[in-house]
């Protein structure tokens, strides 16, 4: 259940720029119609167009469909590759206290991705919010069902094991499963998915537009108080950005080392029950309920509602718009006796 939090106050810094003009004197002076367009930029240089999923700004338009990858976040799993270049991530329960996450990469596409797991079938819904091809090692009952029954085009690891997902030699079964961005093109191809058929845009702030709420440098998520899984997300002022830590770790690439930055927190509460012996979930996507909104070093209490497959905030009925960037969206449990619980504090 969403705590109510011990509140600190951050100081915001303004900053402000003075410029002048210098007059040029001469015996003959220039004609304003001749004078050169020191104030017009190079049309071609403008950026027209904005990323679908991040609304970051792009020279030409962007025609890439989004791709959706299960990574592995069992600590045995981390650091993962490929997460710092993901559009979006939603982290959800998979079996038991383990979370999961479900990267879309759109905007960008890191060299490899991994480890890859198991679909789910919720997983599954999240990534047709946004027609994405979907990458899993392996699958539920339910999610195989879905899959077979052909509900999203799909690379999945139990048929490309040793071709198009390789297993690295520095971890173990069932960590180990990597694929590379060429490989998902390859196996695209040879598929016959569409590749180019880019995602309807989110809604973002414009650069004039600023977020309100309740300051917060520091946000925690416990899931069953494991603090192998507890997730904590610390405000950067310098960089505006949020990083990401696990069970006391910074989320960074495996490969790289590159850290996760965000620009927006999504922390949403619905209803997970068990269904199996196995402790496999059924988790309510469609209902809508009670969610944190984090932007910019403040936390507001909102509503999420599923539109379309995706997982948005509310206010007031009212669609609220993302800070340009990336966004990460955590799952917790609302259920009794399954809850999760969030914080924010010093």
């Amino acid at each position: 259940m969403l705590k109510k939090p011990l509140i600190i106050l951050l100081s915001a810094l303004t900053l402000a720029a003075c410029s002048s003009d210098k007059e040029e004197s001469g015996k003959n002076p220039v004609k304003e119609e001749n004078a050169a367009p020191v104030a017009k930029e190079n049309v071609e240089n403008v950026m027209k167009f904005q990323s679908p999923l991040t609304g970051e700004e792009l020279k030409e338009e962007s025609t890439d469909r989004p791709v959706a990858v299960m990574v592995n976040n069992h600590p045995k799993a981390r650091p993962q590759s490929g997460l710092s270049k993901a559009d979006i991530v939603y982290e959800v329960l998979a079996e038991g206290d383990v979370t999961r996450f479900l990267a879309i990469f759109q905007s960008r596409q890191p060299e490899k991705i991994g480890p890859v797991r198991s679909a789910r079938d919720y997983y599954i819904d999240l990534a047709k919010g946004y027609d994405s091809l979907y990458i899993a090692h392996g699958y539920s009952p339910d999610a195989k069902e879905k899959l077979d029954n052909g509900e999203i085009d799909h690379l999945n690891g139990i048929r490309y094991d040793g071709t198009l997902f390789k297993r690295a030699e520095f971890r173990k079964a069932p960590h180990n499963s990597y694929i590379t961005f060429k490989n998902i093109q390859k196996g695209a191809e040879e598929n016959d998915f569409s590749m180019d058929t880019p995602p309807q845009s989110l809604n973002f702030l414009s650069k004039e537009e600023s977020v309100t709420g309740e300051s917060a440098n520091s946000i925690m998520i416990s899931y069953f108080n494991n603090p192998l899984f507890d997730v904590v997300y610390e405000y950067n002022q310098d960089k505006g950005k949020y990083e990401r830590y696990s069970n006391g770790e910074q989320t960074i690439d495996y490969d790289t080392e590159d850290p996760v930055l965000l620009e927006n927190i999504l922390i949403a509460e619905t209803p997970h029950r068990i269904i199996d012996s196995a402790g496999r979930r059924d988790i309510d996507l469609q209902s809508g309920g009670s969610a944190y909104l984090i932007q910019d070093g403040k936390l507001r209490e909102v509503q999420w509602q599923n539109v379309e497959g995706r997982i948005l905030p509310f206010e007031n009925g009212k669609q609220i718009p993302l800070r340009k960037g990336a966004t990460w969206i955590n799952i917790i449990p609302s259920s009794p006796g399954l809850s999760g619980s969030v914080s924010y504090q010093e």
